[in-house]
């Protein structure tokens, strides 16, 4: 009886399903959801715009469109963490995942702002939504792409208090959007800079 060669020790057994952590196409996979957690991200939004209509208006842009979309524009590297985790090469690789997911997220957002809701908006205006709110998006979530783990996961399926680095950079991530639209309200409302709308 012939017998299969026998696994040199200490190196792990693969299975023919098992993906290659490097795989072009896993990685491609993986840019595809990083950048389709930003357009999910855009639904959050457009909840919290309606919502602020109807309520506390000033509150929900300060302190609610951050949580919101801080929490929701990950979406696409929460899908990997739990479907493939191995394509999630280490912490900066996550962040850089999560930064890209807010870098479209603050894109399609100020689009529809210019074309949108204010079309006739000012050369200051367009040029503060295409560079500084889409910079800031990218930064936000770069910050909580660093506190993505599967520890998240397993918090969210209750088998695991929540992270405390997953709470330090969301609170990061959070604390420097919320500066970030406290600061545009009150440069618009003193009329330093042309920047109207919801930030």
């Amino acid at each position: 009886m012939i017998e299969p060669p026998k696994q040199p020790v200490g190196e792990p057994v693969a299975t023919p399903a098992e993906p290659k952590r490097n795989s072009p196409a896993l990685q491609l996979w993986a840019l595809t959801l990083a950048l389709f957690g930003g357009v999910l991200g855009i639904i959050g939004a457009l909840v919290q715009e309606i919502q602020s209509v109807v309520s506390v208006g000033l509150i929900l842009v300060v302190l609610g469109a951050p949580i919101i979309e801080e929490v929701l524009k990950p979406s696409g590297i929460y899908i990997l963490q739990v479907r493939w985790p191995h394509a999630l090469r280490g912490r900066l690789h996550t962040a850089f995942l999560t930064a890209l997911s807010g870098l479209v997220f603050g894109y399609i957002e100020s689009l529809v702002y210019i074309m949108v809701y204010f079309p006739d908006g000012s050369d200051t205006f367009v040029l503060f939504r295409l560079t500084v709110t889409p910079a800031m998006h990218t930064i936000a979530s770069f910050l909580v792409g660093l506190g993505l783990s599967t520890a998240l996961i397993d918090w969210a399926n209750g088998r695991a208090p929540l992270p405390k680095a997953s709470r330090k950079f969301f609170m990061a991530g959070i604390g420097l959007h919320a500066a970030y639209n406290a600061t545009a309200v009150i440069l618009s409302a003193t009329g330093v800079i042309d920047v109207v709308g919801r930030y």
